[in-house]
């Protein structure tokens, strides 16, 4: 029997009853996500430790701090750490010593920005929490909309907030009669970009400029008003564009430089607030247009593509996990399938300055493809070919051929300097796993000739990146590298069992979509990926090794990601022997400190134990109680203890990887997994 995908989705909802500073609920379309607190909007402001920040954010929102006379923003100054001093090839920008304001000038532009808080204000002032009472606030996943209520100083308020799905917009209708009394209205505030978690600067008001570009009637509401604004921040800037409607007359005003009130006569009150780096020319919006698009949109989301249902099950854990399931794909629906790769806090707040790791970009986003959705993963695929001239010349100057893709970077695709980001090398095989991907998918598409020269770029690199080991009569991969597990100093490691599975996997991929192509394959593919090293192993444990130079793996080094194990799991690992990796993951389980791995290393490590015949380790893994692998009310993964990580979309990203996996296959009289439309991980 189908799957009841409105009763599955809605019994998912998020409901509130209370304020909860660390789990507020989100709008968004992936290019543009606006995130509330319990008033719908964002009026609470608190500087709790380790909160979500209210933020607006955009793909395409990212400011630069202007440079200093004395310290020009210019990479080439860097001084690179060479690891290969006789030759002087294979520079790395990673030492910060002697150059730290350089160093960290690259890292932290650009970032990310908030582009506006949009909050209630009473009688003028912000609200205050100890006057809110009565709250209750419904998340409808199926419809999109959020209905939050509350009382404030005993009078009722009822708000609907919504997000289009089509451009970077957001409505809002307010009912309460605070409204007619001229107590409530809307404030919008401008911040200047900032670096920081809120990504915000308040505290800036010279150093960017809000300019009313027009005020005046609203054309599709004869009382009403509407704004247009240009902002400017050093050379950046957007455009703003603010519709007001009300019962009676609807206003707005400014009130500081960056401040406008929008009000009206009248118990209700209409906005639509949309943003855009472009000035914005289409008609205005209304709350309804927007409204009956949302509405449209999510039941189009959830009613095709992918779906697993859990109700079935005896074990008691199963209505956590499906809540999960239900959750993680609507967060990283509206955080992580715009035009670029998602930060590792997607739209929400900044983290690495709002920029994006080209590693986590699987885990992020990968699943769309596999839960049917392959298109909205493509949005973001199709910027590798942007920037595929800079990976191109990044790999030259490092004296390899191909394309070598940034680990941290922005949308210029430039990379940025680090200990650890330009000796990591686990995202170079990622584009090959992508394609494989697409090409399930679509298999009436001719995936492989529209994706070739990604194809081929990355092979090449891979190829040249290996290195022929004379004596061994084998290629290796380092040093100098750091694998997945980051605590390695790059000048030790050596063979890395997850990256050298990668490598192997990939090339011999590129080489069978090549053959599909009818096109020549380079000879270097074929013997780099059949002569690669075998994967290192503890021969006293009967254990995967961390690296060949690691024989501490499982005391000294048994923290972090436990990357042996992803050499099976994420991979099909067609070169690892399974009595070898059972017993890696009992040694990982026996040794490791489980409160340092990070939120999608328990999907990871449960594909490992389901490719291993081990189901019952697998759903344990994947809902292990350990502070990373925990799941809010509103379904965010927060890094705990860590504070500068209070949603993580990747740990959201590697559960719908792990749980697509897994159910097509399930055999367990304690789960009954029903799945449709889901597509087999390779």
């Amino acid at each position: 029997m189908a799957i009841d995908r409105r009763s599955l989705v809605r019994r998912h909802n998020p409901v509130l009853r209370s304020y909860d500073p660390f789990s507020p609920l989100s709008l968004g379309n992936g290019e543009f996500a606006f995130t509330v607190d319990i008033t719908g909007l964002q009026s609470l402001v608190s500087n709790i430790p380790g909160i979500t920040p209210l933020c607006t954010m955009s793909q395409w929102g990212f400011h630069s701090y202007p440079e200093r006379e004395d310290c020009s923003r210019d990479e080439k100054r860097l001084r690179l750490s060479y690891f290969d001093p006789i030759r002087k090839t294979g520079g790395y920008m990673t030492d910060p010593t002697g150059q730290e304001e350089l160093f960290n000038e690259l890292r932290m532009n650009p970032h990310r920005i908030n582009l506006a808080r949009v909050g209630f204000v009473f009688e003028g002032k912000e609200l205050k929490f100890q006057y809110i009472s009565d709250i209750e606030q419904i998340l409808d996943l199926w419809k999109g909309e959020l209905h939050s209520r509350f009382s404030y100083k005993d009078q009722p308020v009822d708000v609907y907030t919504i997000c289009d799905p089509e451009v970077d917009a957001l409505g809002i209708h307010v009912f309460s009669p605070l409204l007619d009394q001229g107590r409530l209205a809307v404030r919008i505030a401008f911040p200047y970009g900032s670096h920081e978690i809120d990504a915000s600067d308040w505290n800036a008001e010279k150093r960017h400029s809000t300019i009313v570009l027009e005020h005046g009637k609203n054309s599709r509401q004869e009382n009403g008003e509407s704004l247009s604004l240009e902002r400017i921040l050093d050379s950046e800037g957007y455009f703003v564009q603010i519709q007001a409607g009300a019962t009676g007359d609807a206003y707005i005003h400014q009130e500081s430089k960056h401040e406008f009130i929008i009000a009206g006569v009248g118990p209700q009150l209409d906005l639509v607030a949309q943003f855009s780096p472009q000035k914005i020319l289409e008609p205005p919006l209304s709350f309804r247009s927007i409204s009956d698009r949302v509405a449209r949109h999510w039941e189009e989301f959830w009613s095709t593509g992918g779906a697993i249902e859990l109700i079935e099950s005896r074990d008691e854990r199963a209505m956590e996990l499906e809540r999960r399931i239900i959750l993680s794909r609507y967060l990283t629906a509206i955080q992580c399938d715009g035009s670029y790769p998602p930060s590792e806090t997607g739209l929400t707040c900044n983290s690495w300055y709002g920029k994006f790791h080209l590693e986590m970009h699987y885990w992020h986003a990968a699943h769309f493809i596999v839960w049917g959705k392959p298109e909205l993963f493509e949005r973001s695929f199709e910027w590798y070919r942007s920037i595929l001239p800079s990976a191109k010349k990044r790999a030259q100057e490092q004296g390899y051929i191909g394309a070598r893709w940034p680990k941290m970077t922005d949308p210029s695709g430039r990379d940025s300097p680090s200990p650890i980001g330009p000796l990591l090398c686990w995202q170079q095989p990622h584009p090959l796993m992508y394609i494989e991907l697409l090409r399930r998918a679509y298999p009436n598409r001719q995936i492989l000739y529209e994706y070739r020269d990604i194809i081929e770029a990355t092979a090449d690199f891979m190829a040249s990146f290996a290195q022929w080991n004379e004596s061994k009569q084998r290629y290796d991969l380092g040093p100098p590298l750091i694998p997945a597990q980051e605590n390695h100093r790059p000048e030790d490691t050596l063979n890395p069992p997850f990256e050298v599975e990668y490598w192997r996997w990939s090339l011999f991929a590129a080489i069978y979509f090549f053959e599909m192509l009818d096109l020549p394959v380079n000879s270097k593919w074929r013997e780099v990926a059949s002569r690669l090293a075998l994967l290192p192993v503890d021969k006293e444990k009967h254990a995967y090794l961390a690296h060949e130079n690691c024989p501490k793996t499982y005391d000294q080094f048994a923290s972090d990601h436990p990357e042996m194990l992803f050499a099976l799991g994420m991979l099909p690992g067609p070169s690892v022997d399974k009595t070898i990796m059972s017993n890696t993951l009992d040694m990982v389980l026996k040794t490791w400190n489980l409160e340092s791995l990070w939120g999608w290393d328990f999907p990871a490590m449960a594909m490992t134990a389901f490719r291993l015949g081990r189901e019952k380790d697998a759903i344990d893994l994947l809902l292990m109680q350990t502070p990373k692998n925990s799941y809010r009310a509103n379904g965010h993964n927060p890094q705990l203890p860590r504070t500068d990580l209070p949603v993580y979309l990747p740990g959201n990203g590697a559960l719908l990887l792990a749980m697509s996996l897994m159910a097509q296959d399930w055999e367990d009289e304690d789960w009954e997994m029903q799945a449709e439309g889901l597509l087999p991980i390779p």
